[in-house]
């Protein structure tokens, strides 16, 4: 014998019923068959919705009722001829009567108690049983319709009631031996007392229903039909990457669905598992579908199975030395939660006995509390331990696997990748079976967490990463250009899927938590919202993505203030704005404090050097116990340039015109000419060195007149290098003379910096120095007689932003 079920969605239209029929029509081998069905979907809300309005004396319940009656007759209009529409209608209407009166006494009275409002909701499936069996019958099928409620007997816990198994089951197998019908339609979810008042197995019961009688009669197989071809990795509404599982183990399902996996209810898998009877979980849309075999074992080679989360947590602790040594602490909290029907998630225990933490659903937890601290209230008044301690707001995850205790290193994956995401754990509970890893999370952290669970175990080597990218000019536009260009080779050979999800400009931002086309996004910024820099940080943090990147490509000192506000919420820093790491050392030094605080990366490499790896050579000094003595540097891309071909005859306004026209100045020449710029930068080499130093203590030695630097807009400006043209040509020829090149030089040695235009002989490394090239040198420890030099392009949109795609790149794998 064999025992379907099919739910609330597959049986929710007069198409879907049809395709019921069609499965057991041509699907099916010959032989006998109970089929539990659940309501037409969506009936049982509105009949719990009707009991509501009824007991609060509103007569809106028969507007449900009526809607109710017609979603019922059209369904029975569009299935069968109009020859057999009429006794149809009439079963109908005398269920549809009997619900009525119901409602009406429930409205008289002006309360909806458990034991009426199962008697209620009883009526979805009965009524849909009706219309399934009697569709069956018109295919040609040998089927009729048996009130389940006549086989399963409970208690009366009403709502939720528990199986008299000794009775059900000599009812079951009675019956299946006597009927004469090949297809036996019963409704699912609901049961009777022995004195045959109606109780329900609790919301998704039609699964237990079907479970109940499949192990009665030992069945052959149980098979749960409903609209989705079997369990997944894990939700698909969150985790978009999940996965369909084809085999999974009795006790990894039991998990799964304990812990939140909706496709069947977790006490369906008990029965059948006693009898080692296999459920197979089948998409009625797409019957073809393999979907998931649930049997005794499931052989793989990986750990984990699946990964599930439960929102609305809270979380109750007891706590106090009063309990160390103490027998019955733990006894007495479970049966104060026991006396309110309170189900228990999760439990854990300091090794101290110190404390003892349970996680409940948020909406038992003012039950919880009020039983809790009455049962302990001597101890509490005596300060042996304190009040129960409440925590909402929370949500649990977990990661099943019958093969997670047979590989090490399971839990340091999942713990690690979310404190690399800034992701807190409140609590956290492993059974001694090593198949279930669960943590208690904060709420708003969970869609991230199940998808960077789903990411560690299901998708290595590929990584997502997702950059928000403030700044999208020369610099910017030639980032996403790089993005685009090596989307294939990241993930190909670097196991990295970036996905850009949001961008920013002077004017509008454009978010997207699915990523943001490249092809056309100039267009997409375009028709973007208005920026507003605290609602984009605010939106970015709402997002919560996993992996989370955001990159200053802007000169603002208004994005660099918000910093902070990224790395507090585990959102990475990748930067080429100088403004953060050069403004008062406290903040740079709570930057990085911050980074390291919450497992963020904080990275700034073309702060100095454009794309060369000036910062991080560096650190790898720092870092490897040498000592920095001194560092002379030209670092200014722009500078050289300028001076490079500032030449005998040349117009040095017209060199600082051609630089600006080139994209190595800013759009104002003065930020390069009057070596702010560079001063920022030895001031963040000497930061990276280890020195405590402000930017008041560089020393400046400007070569740009007063006139030239005060102007008041850049036109003004130029008009002022024409009006001292002779003052730089004296500066060339006075180098010239000396045979000698000018290069703008910073420098830091014994604690103090400085930086200025000097006259460089042929013999020092500084001479050759061509084109916009940058070059650093090291004095150390280690390099005392021979300095390390780091030599190369150091200006232009390419390179930095090449330098910023490996800084990205870097922060993924950090």
């Amino acid at each position: 014998m064999q025992v379907l079920k099919f739910g609330g969605t597959s049986v929710g239209s007069a198409k879907a019923i049809e395709q019921v029929c069609n499965i057991l029509l041509h699907n099916k081998p010959a032989g006998r068959y109970a089929i539990v069905v659940s309501a037409l979907g969506g009936i049982t809300d509105k009949l719990i919705r009707c009991g509501q309005l009824a007991g609060q004396g509103q007569e809106e319940y028969k507007t449900v009722l009526q809607e109710i009656e017609t979603r019922h007759l059209d369904t029975i209009r569009e299935l069968f001829p109009i020859t057999a529409q009429s006794s149809m209608i009439s079963q109908l209407k005398r269920k549809l009567n009997a619900l009525e009166n119901l409602c009406d006494g429930i409205f008289q009275v002006g309360e909806l108690s458990p034991r009426s409002l199962d008697k209620l909701m009883s009526y979805g499936e009965l009524m849909s049983c009706v219309i399934v069996a009697a569709a069956l019958k018109q295919k040609g099928l040998n089927a009729a319709c048996k009130d389940s409620r006549e086989l399963i007997i409970t208690d009366d816990n009403f709502c939720n009631a528990t199986v008299n198994f000794p009775a059900t089951n000599h009812n079951i197998v009675q019956y299946f031996a006597q009927a004469t019908e090949s297809y036996t339609v019963l409704p699912g979810f609901v049961a009777a007392t022995t004195e045959g008042d109606t109780t329900t197995l609790g919301r998704g019961g039609s699964d237990y229903t079907a479970a109940i009688v499949a192990a009665a009669v030992v069945a052959n197989v149980l098979d749960i039909w409903t609209d989705v071809s079997g369990m997944m990795t894990a939700d698909p509404r969150v985790v978009s990457q999940a996965l369909p599982i084809a085999h999974i183990s009795y006790v990894e399902a039991m998990e799964l669905s304990h812990f939140g996996a909706k496709v069947i209810y977790p006490p369906t898998i008990q029965p059948v598992m006693e009898k080692r009877i296999p459920i197979w979980i089948k998409n009625t849309f797409a019957p073809n579908d393999y979907g998931t075999l649930i049997q005794d074992s499931a052989e793989r080679s990986y750990p984990v199975t699946g990964i599930s989360g439960i929102q609305h947590i809270a979380l109750l602790t007891l706590e106090g030395s009063g309990m160390v040594g103490i027998p019955g602490f733990s006894k007495r909290l479970f049966e104060a939660l026991l006396r309110e029907r309170i189900n228990v998630i999760l439990i854990t225990q300091s090794s101290s006995e110190h404390s003892i933490t349970v996680g409940i659903h948020e909406t038992d937890m003012l039950k919880a509390k009020i039983s809790v601290d009455s049962e302990f209230a001597q101890e509490i008044q005596d300060k042996r331990i304190k009040p129960l301690q409440v925590e909402k707001d929370l949500s649990i995850v977990a990661v099943v696997g019958d093969n997670m205790k047979n590989h090490h290193g399971t839990s340091g994956k999942l713990f690690g990748s979310f404190g690399r995401n800034g992701i807190n754990v409140r609590a956290i509970a492993q059974g001694s079976t090593e198949k279930n890893i669960s943590a208690v999370i904060n709420k708003a952290d969970i869609k991230k967490a199940l998808n960077l669970m789903h990411e560690t175990f299901f998708e290595e080597p590929l990584k997502q990463v997702n950059l928000f990218v403030a700044g999208v000019g020369n610099v910017g536009s030639k980032l996403l250009e790089q993005l685009q260009q090596q989307q294939k080779y990241l993930q190909q050979e670097l196991g990295l899927q970036i996905r850009v999800t949001g961008l920013a400009n002077s004017r509008n931002t454009l978010l997207s938590e699915y990523g943001i086309g490249l092809h056309n996004w100039r267009e997409q910024l375009d028709q973007g919202d208005k920026l507003d820099i605290r609602e984009l940080v605010q939106q970015i943090k709402t997002f919560n993505l996993r992996n989370s990147v955001f990159v200053d490509n802007t000169a603002s000192s208004e994005v660099a203030a918000i910093y902070h506000e990224f790395l507090e919420h585990g959102i990475s820093i990748v930067t080429c704005n100088k403004i953060a790491c050069s403004a008062d050392y406290n903040y740079y030094k709570q930057l990085k404090d911050l980074a390291r605080q919450y497992n963020a990366s904080f990275l700034f490499e073309t702060n100095v050097g454009a794309g060369l790896p000036v910062i991080n050579t560096l650190n790898d000094l720092v870092r490897s116990g040498d000592k920095v003595h001194s560092i002379e540097a030209v670092l200014s891309g722009s500078l050289n340039f300028v001076f490079n071909h500032f030449v005998n005859g040349a117009s040095f306004r017209e060199v600082v015109k051609a630089a600006q026209d080139e994209g190595y100045t800013e759009p104002d020449p003065r930020i390069d000419l009057s070596g702010k710029d560079v001063m920022r930068k030895i001031l963040i080499l000497a930061r990276e060195s280890g020195a405590v130093m402000e930017m008041d203590e560089i020393t400046n030695h400007s070569f740009l007149p007063e006139a030239c630097l005060n102007a008041p807009s850049v036109a003004d400006f130029y008009k002022e290098l024409d009006v001292h043209a002779d003052h730089f040509q004296q500066l060339w020829k006075d180098a010239s003379a000396a045979g000698k090149r000018l290069k703008f030089v910073a420098r830091y040695e014994e604690g103090k910096a400085s930086v200025g235009l000097q006259s460089i002989a042929p013999d020092h490394p500084f001479y050759q120095l061509e084109g916009k090239d940058n070059i650093v040198l090291y004095k150390t420890s280690r390099y005392q007689d021979q300095p390390l030099i780091v030599k190369g392009a150091g200006a232009g949109a390419d390179v930095t932003a090449s330098g910023i795609f490996a800084d990205i790149i870097r922060s993924a794998r950090f």
